[in-house]
């Protein structure tokens, strides 16, 4: 399946049966490893595909404003592919990502004190140049179409779940496991959503029933900072069966721990927002109902040790 759209790009991931997590739920839980992805997320698959896409129109060069996940997926997609990727990111940016970038061979430029900022930049700076494109973070059918592979990849597996658990951010996962489900016909497995309380813009749109914007992000789970859910991905959450959870930081972050040691992968408090779905007694009760669960762990490139270990002293101190 992600062969067939982007050659030698991405990886089809494990699908682990997760003993742990099956004994807490009392039913058959699997995890998607998209965390072993070249990059390190999901991110991989909708950017392979839009790049492949891109560089057969002639396309020689592509650009990102994204500091987080996809300015990192556009550097290590574009690199394989052979294109020149340029990454303009906000002041904001992780030291940490922006190295990752750097290795991958991206020029990466910090300009401004927010992303619109370097958003805006970015833009002007495709709008001069007939040979690149800008590709964005989650707003595009192109990037769905590539996250959709997650969906192939299961019916392959012979896994079709009662439900998928997955985080929102702006939506572009969720238009992506929408889109695949519908290909498959499988409408009756419901799209569980996650996110962090302080970054909540899915659960607030599909509640007005059309894209609210937040004030701000108050949460760690940076790679959840959208401020505007995708038009797109709220209108597919009125037909397709959907319920859209919010985790506390702290929860989001004891379940990237016990990730860790249940299965020693790390992954970003983004991703661990969906797992919070499982690992929190709270929370999981919203799943009780289904006789099977996949959670698609998305990953995240931007923590490591250290990191995970202050944000474990901060927020689950004894």
């Amino acid at each position: 399946s992600c062969e067939r759209m982007a050659p030698g790009l991405v990886n089809n991931t494990p699908l682990l049966q997760s003993t742990p997590l099956s004994e807490l739920l009392g039913a058959p839980v699997f995890l998607k490893m998209d965390a072993l992805q070249p990059s390190g997320s999901f991110k991989d698959r909708g950017m392979a595909y839009m790049c492949n896409q891109l560089q057969q129109r002639g396309i020689r060069s592509v650009i990102s404003s994204s500091g987080g996940n996809a300015g990192l997926a556009a550097a290590t997609m574009g690199r394989r592919l052979g294109l020149r990727v340029r990454v303009f990111v906000p002041e904001t940016t992780k030291p940490l990502m922006i190295g990752k970038m750097r290795a991958q061979g991206a020029e990466v430029e910090v300009h401004g004190a927010n992303w619109n900022e370097a958003d805006a930049l970015a833009r002007s700076i495709v709008e001069a140049d007939a040979d690149a494109a800008y590709v964005p973070p989650y707003e595009d059918p192109l990037l769905w179409e590539g996250h959709s592979s997650i969906i192939d990849e299961l019916a392959e597996a012979g896994v079709k779940p009662g439900a998928i658990v997955a985080s929102v951010g702006g939506g572009g996962l969720y238009c992506g496991l929408v889109r695949g489900l519908q290909r498959h016909g499988w409408d009756d497995v419901s799209v569980l959503t996650a996110e962090t309380e302080g970054a909540a813009c899915f659960t607030r749109a599909l509640e007005a029933g059309e894209p609210v914007r937040l004030e701000a992000i108050r949460s760690i789970a940076t790679s959840l900072g959208a401020l505007e859910a995708s038009p797109r991905a709220v209108e597919l959450a009125q037909s397709h069966p959907t319920e859209a959870r919010m985790v506390t930081d702290a929860e989001a972050v004891h379940a990237c721990v016990s990730l860790l040691d249940d299965h020693r992968v790390l992954v970003e408090p983004a991703c661990g927002a969906a797992l919070a779905l499982l690992y929190s007694p709270r929370q999981r009760a919203a799943l009780q109902r289904f006789d099977s669960v996949v959670v698609e762990v998305c990953g995240g490139g931007g923590v490591d040790w250290s990191i995970m270990e202050q944000w474990r002293r901060d927020l689950l101190a004894e």
